[in-house]
This record gives C-alpha cells, structure tokens and sequence, in this order.
C-alpha cells in the first residue's frame, strides 16, 4: 500500500515582519527542511503549506526539500507538493527523483561505521540505528523513538541482533537518546575524532546522524545549485536546526522557524513563526512571493 500524508486545514493566521533588511534576492529556488519546518510536530503536512508550495510554482520558482530522513520516508509528500526536484535525503547523503529512483549517493566507509558505532556505544545511554540504501536496522524496536520515527517514515525498521554484515554501503548512523546531554557530548566527541572522515551533527535534540563528509545541508544547497542551474545567491532556505546553517550559508535568503534554538535565528535573514503556527505558509507567503510580485511590479 502506498504511504499516505496527513493533510490537515487551518485557517490563516495573521503575519508579523519582524525584519526590514534591503532589496531581497530574485529567488528561483526554495529549499525547506521538513521536520520542524514544512510539517508540523504530529508530522502533519498542513493545507496552507501545500498551497504556498503551489504557488511558487505558479510564480515560477522551483520548491525542492531536504530532510535527515530516508528517501523512502519522504516519499508520502510527493503527491501533495507536486514535486518535481530532487529529494534530498539523509541530509545529502541520497538524492533521488520523485519516484525515488537513485541519482546519487555518498556511503561511509566500512571501517568508519564500525568506529562511528563504538563511538556512540561509547556514550550511553545512545541507541545505534543504521540505515543501508533505503532499508533502515535497529536491534531493539521498543528503544527511545523507534515508535516515533516509523509514524514518521511510515515504515517500520528491520531488527537486526547487530550490525555486522551491514557496515558496507551504510548512508547514515544515528545516536539516539532522549539523554540531551549525552547526545551533546558524543556530537563534540564525534566531531573531534572523525574531522573530515564524517559528518557528525544533530537533526534534533535526541538525534546524533553521522553521515558521509559530503553529506550536509551545505552540501545539499551546492548541488541544488549545481544541478537545477540556480546560482546560489537566488536561492531560499528554509529550516530550524544548527544543521540548517549550512544550507543557510549557501544560499541568497535564509529563514529561520519560529521554533528554531537562538542560534539557528541569529544566524538567518529572516524569522517566521513556528511549525505549529503555518511558519512555512507564512514565509513564503511573505519573504518570498510578497517580494517576487514587488519586484514584477518594480520590473513593469
């Protein structure tokens, strides 16, 4: 059976510019993170946030997303948005066409799983989970957010007794702990002992997702770039975690989520409101369309 979204109605709610800061970029291309930016926290993808999506696309700019989710579980938000960019999954680590055929992808090295896994073995109380091409392995289905993620991908894990014999081609490791502390300390841990083996970093709080190096959001932006033919400077970010500064230091406009942590916030062009509160909706409709047709106007 196919995967099916949640689409949910909700009335408009009011906006609030809270920023004044020059000409904005022609934007061609929008880039959206998808948990706690395009969906909300029950993994809802709302009617306005489709609509947005609709019509930058009428407005003639591309939409594309980007996400520490597997392909596969991005693959339920194809239908509704329209998408016809690449999907970028494990944050860059899997690029893949609408129909989730594979156009790229960038794996970890054998021994740099094993050393990845004992890494955060070495930081309890983590979990390990591994994901393998579109296959996603656990060794305990009731651990911390197992639950959680298999709503979310709308697909459920394989459980495994462990990882030996999946060390070859693996695309993304994940530590995983409602331990915040914990998972701070082995993302330190992890960026001082792989450097630029890896890239270590979390996608929330309790998520540690170690990836190939290449494998980031920065990256994400590049190839975006690279592959629709968008310079950099026309192309709009939107997220609401420290792995979203990376596509936000590649692109012309970047905007922050509502609830976004302070630095994700200091560190975009823009603020909208929450995911609970159609942020999305509201930042496109404001930051990026309300400017698209100003500059039309400008250009007439």
């Amino acid at each position: 059976m196919p995967a099916e979204t949640i689409i949910r109605q909700e009335p408009a709610g009011d906006f609030h510019d809270d920023s004044a800061r020059g000409d904005p970029p022609d934007i061609r291309l929008v880039i959206a993170d998808v948990d706690g930016t395009l969906v909300t926290n029950d993994k809802t993808l709302t009617q306005r946030a489709i609509a947005a999506v609709h019509t930058l696309r009428e407005a003639g700019i591309a939409f594309a997303i980007t996400s520490s989710r597997p392909p596969r579980g991005l693959s339920m938000l194809v239908k509704p948005l329209g998408l016809t960019t690449p999907i970028a999954g494990f944050n860059g680590g899997m690029f893949v066409h609408p129909d989730m055929t594979i156009i790229e992808r960038h794996t970890l090295p054998a021994g740099i799983t094993a050393r990845v896994i004992k890494t955060i073995e070495a930081h309890p109380p983590l979990d390990v989970w591994l994901y393998r091409g579109h296959d996603w392995f656990v060794r305990n289905r009731d651990a911390p957010h197992v639950a959680r993620e298999q709503k979310a991908v709308q697909f459920a894990p394989t459980v495994v007794p462990g990882f030996d014999g999946l060390l070859d081609d693996a695309i993304k490791v994940v530590g995983v702990s409602d331990d915040l502390d914990a998972v701070a300390r082995c993302e330190a841990d992890m960026q001082k002992a792989f450097a630029h083996e890896a890239s270590p970093k979390r996608s929330q709080p309790y998520y540690l997702d170690v990836t190939h190096s290449n494998a980031n959001k920065g990256f994400v932006a590049a190839w975006m770039s690279g592959f629709l033919h968008v310079p950099a400077g026309q192309i709009a970010t939107i997220g609401d975690q420290p792995n979203d500064l990376l596509m936000f230091a590649k692109s012309g406009l970047s905007i922050a989520m509502g609830n976004a942590n302070p630095q994700v916030k200091q560190q975009a062009a823009h603020v909208t409101e929450s995911n609970e509160e159609e942020g999305f909706a509201n930042a496109v409709e404001r930051f990026i369309l309300a400017a698209a047709s100003a500059d039309t106007g400008r250009k007439g």
